[in-house]
């Protein structure tokens, strides 16, 4: 493969007003669009992959020619990429041309519903920018390294491990927890690794299991509620934390943990690694409790159908036995599930209060029936 041409960035003069809008996927990852060589296409904004890349179908479907040896890494572990030289990326106010980007097979299950995601835009090429999100207008945008748009509370942030990622800290019952990763692609309120977990004093809140969605896959940790965690000068209360498993990514880069946008989406967020800063504004409803599942399922939305993506342990569909992963529900006590299930009152009954009985109607014409109750 030919040497890549010479890497150039620019960001127009008006890149404040050029904000990104973007909705967040059921993995609670940061979708929206961009162009590559003028062609649009969907993309993950994500912090903690180590090399923005595209999807081996867009390569194929645009003619590519692909290279081998490169790798990135993110929450998962390591993925190994193709790659191809000299493409032109578009991203609000931002213009690269020249360098690489890596290539990768991109599964659908990154999102956690089922959607196409053909590009990553990851810390290459964000940390030479302050990154504006502003998660209740749902829209970003990239702006010179040292800009302040708004006032907020603020907690350091600076580039560090082995790949150059976004670093911070955290407080969890007065142990301060360090380095821990800064992940946009982590769907994720707060993680921990399990040394992290262990060196928690004080009484531990009940655990049970989750998965989340990253490049490299599903990954299956543990989940709990924390009563209070610290980032520099903002607080959460009642935090969800997921625990991972032995050498899970944070532990294998050196990392006490991560957080993801399950805690930085309660903020207007402003991430500045060149400055040495992440400032976050709170929304209004930064302390609002997170959603307890009370049927112990995790589930995915695909048009006309929940899929059963996890069962989570010690809930009551583990109790009542006979749920797996895969099994897919199209009604929920008679009601059926259409496009514009998101957005009903009956898409909360996962989450519902203990001593309802749900009937869900399985796809495959069964009825199944679940007590719902509180187990973490």
């Amino acid at each position: 493969m030919p040497a890549p041409p010479p890497e150039r960035v620019v960001l127009s003069t008006d890149t404040e007003a050029q904000w990104v809008p973007f909705e967040l996927t059921p993995g609670n990852q940061i979708q929206f669009h961009m162009t590559i060589d003028g062609r649009p296409i969907v993309a993950i904004l994500d912090t903690g992959f180590s090399m923005s890349s595209i999807s081996r179908r867009f390569a194929s479907r645009e003619g590519l020619k692909i290279g081998g040896g490169g790798q990135g890494l993110g929450v998962g572990g390591s993925v190994a990429m193709g790659l191809v030289n000299g493409r032109t990326l578009t991203i609000g106010g931002l213009t690269r041309t020249g360098g690489q980007l890596g290539v990768l097979d991109l599964p659908s299950g990154a999102t956690g519903n089922g959607g196409t995601v053909d590009a990553v835009v990851g810390g290459d090429l964000l940390r030479r920018y302050a990154l504006d999100i502003d998660f209740t207008a749902r829209r970003f945008r990239l702006l010179p390294s040292g800009r302040l748009p708004f006032a907020g509370q603020t907690a350091p942030l600076s580039l560090a491990l082995g790949y150059q990622l976004y670093v911070s800290e955290m407080t969890i019952d007065g142990t301060r927890l360090r380095p821990v990763i800064v992940d946009t692609g982590d769907g994720a309120t707060i993680t921990m690794s399990d040394e992290a977990w262990k060196s928690i004093g004080g009484t531990k809140p009940a655990t049970t299991t989750t998965i989340s969605y990253s490049i490299a896959g599903p990954v299956t940790s543990e989940l709990t509620v924390l009563p209070a965690v610290r980032v520099g000068e903002t607080m959460v209360r009642e935090a969800e934390a997921r625990i991972e498993p032995g050498r899970g990514f944070s532990a294998q880069m050196g990392a006490a943990g991560r957080i993801g946008v399950g805690y930085l989406q309660r903020y207007r967020v402003l991430l500045d690694p060149g400055a040495g800063r992440m400032v976050l504004a709170a929304s209004s409803d930064v302390d609002r409790p997170p959603l307890r599942s009370t049927s112990g399922l995790l589930l995915g939305f695909y048009n006309d159908r929940l899929r059963v993506l996890h069962v989570m342990r010690g809930g009551p569909a583990a109790a009542a036995g006979g749920w797996q992963a895969g099994d897919q529900i199209c009604s929920v006590d008679g009601q059926a599930i259409d496009a514009d299930y998101a957005n009903e009152p009956i898409s909360m009954w996962s989450v519902a209060d203990p001593g309802r009985v749900v009937r869900l109607g399985m796809c495959d014409g069964g009825e199944r029936r679940l007590t719902l109750e509180r187990f973490y």
